[in-house]
């Protein structure tokens, strides 16, 4: 989905409607209370991290595991990703075949993290995490989560967009709020600010840490139309601008939308018209069939963190208790 206009905008109109979906919200957020009272947890025996959110829409959140999942494998630790699989049609538990699956079998951010390390999609995460068990995980990362007991945390980080912050901090439908943030926050280890910016984060104590997603690729004026279909597509058109890219023309697709071939071919006769590169994300470049792919160039990023031994403070218990 894209975020409806009045999550961000204080005007008359997005304060009424925000107003009038709150109650909805309500339910929302203690349902999410609920749970986490009495749903029974599984206590895995690999140790488990979970990278999660408050809010729906991208924030960062993939890229962070990734790079916590190459801090581990750095280091001779085996890792698994379990995720739910987002808009897969499958319903199992699945170990990830990068060279077998696509990503209306197993969600497009699978595909991803299973060129890092073994991942597993599974709705229910303990069934996961007993399969990742029997794989031989020693940590097992959890992309998004947070709103999910099923699996017991051993440690949970909160991914916070910069810009965007908590937007109008009401819950869904009102907001892009999960549950209400101090909630939320309370079972947080420790906040991470994707990109500039400072929003609020209610009476947390624990640690904050800075991020930026950062690409290699260098575009140097390289005229481009650019795709995406993503929470936030105007995040994927910056990082071209930053890098260099001079942007003929910008196309914007829903969150995870899956890709026609027309529309593909669409895409292509603008940029050949233009005399420009095609580009798009490297999850929505997963998403697209093999026959779409050809000519279609990717800017691959990467989270690094602006405090290194921050995050080597925070993750030093879970080391010491594999040792």
């Amino acid at each position: 989905m894209r975020p409806p206009e009045f999550w961000s905008r204080n005007d008359l109109i997005s304060r009424t409607v925000a107003c009038a979906l709150s109650p909805v919200g309500l339910l929302y957020g203690a349902s999410v209370a609920w749970k986490h009272r009495w749903q029974t947890s599984y206590r895995s025996r690999a140790a488990v991290v979970c990278v999660g959110n408050l809010t729906v829409g991208g924030s960062g959140k993939t890229p962070v595991a990734i790079a916590i999942a190459r801090m581990f494998r750095a280091q001779g630790i085996a890792v698994i990703f379990i995720l739910r699989g987002y808009g897969r049609r499958s319903t199992e538990t699945i170990l990830v075949d990068a060279q077998k699956h696509a990503a209306a079998a197993v969600g497009d951010e699978a595909l991803l993290l299973a060129e890092i390390a073994p991942t597993i999609v599974a709705r229910d995460r303990a069934e996961g995490a007993r399969l990742a068990e029997r794989e031989g995980a020693e940590v097992i990362i959890m992309d998004d989560g947070h709103q999910n007991f099923a699996l017991a945390k051993d440690l949970s980080l909160i991914v916070v967009d910069g810009e965007t912050g908590l937007s109008n901090g009401r819950l869904i439908p009102a907001g892009p709020l999960r549950e209400p943030a101090r909630q939320g926050l309370d079972r947080a280890d420790a906040v991470i600010v994707m990109g500039e910016g400072s929003p609020p984060l209610p009476d947390f104590a624990r640690p904050v840490i800075r991020a930026r997603l950062l690409s290699d690729n260098r575009l140097d004026g390289r005229p481009v139309v650019a795709f995406a279909g993503m929470g936030r597509p105007d995040k994927f058109f910056a990082s071209l601008r930053t890098q260099g890219a001079n942007l003929v023309e910008t196309h914007r697709f829903a969150d995870h939308h899956a890709y026609s071939a027309a529309e593909i071919a669409t895409l292509r006769r603008r940029a050949t018209s233009t005399g420009a590169a095609l580009m798009t994300t490297e999850k929505d470049f997963v998403r697209l069939n093999a026959n779409d792919r050809a000519g279609i160039d990717v800017l691959p990023v990467k989270a690094v963190f602006g405090d290194p031994a921050a995050i080597e403070r925070l993750f030093a218990p879970v080391l010491k208790g594999l040792k």
